[in-house]
């Protein structure tokens, strides 16, 4: 069998900031994982969102260092509409995470954003724009 995708992690500064934003988004996380070192989400589809403590990390590679200049992977998450698009980012920023890219109308037919998670990962919000016909 070859080698499929099954979990993508991301690694936190402070676990339940990180979890709050998260939540914020739709992911369904339990108040309790606020304290662990290690938690996992399960995504529909079966696809899994780990999220790891720099500890935890430094745990098993201790000479892992964060990236700097940028990230090097971003997650999107599809809103329902161009409008819940705008009020996602607009509740985030109103909750005290930075903003990158305001919502913007896309050319290749989605109403688009980015917000910084509290670990300065990209995180992007999507839906088509309504179409005339």
């Amino acid at each position: 069998m070859a080698p499929r995708i099954d979990l993508i992690g991301v690694v936190v500064d402070d676990m339940a900031r990180s979890l709050a934003f998260y939540r914020r988004l739709g992911l369904e996380v339990p108040a309790e994982a606020d304290s662990e070192p290690h938690v996992e989400v399960t995504l529909p589809g079966g696809l899994r969102l780990a999220f790891d403590t720099v500890a935890t990390v430094l745990s098993f590679d201790p000479g892992w260092t964060p990236p700097s200049g940028g990230q090097r992977l971003g997650l999107a998450f599809a809103c329902d509409g161009p409008d819940e698009v705008d009020a996602t980012y607009g509740a985030l920023l109103k909750a005290g995470h930075e903003g990158h890219l305001p919502p913007w109308d896309a050319p290749w037919g989605q109403r688009y954003a980015t917000v910084h998670d509290p670990d300065g990962n990209a995180v992007d919000l999507f839906a088509p724009l309504a179409t005339t016909g």
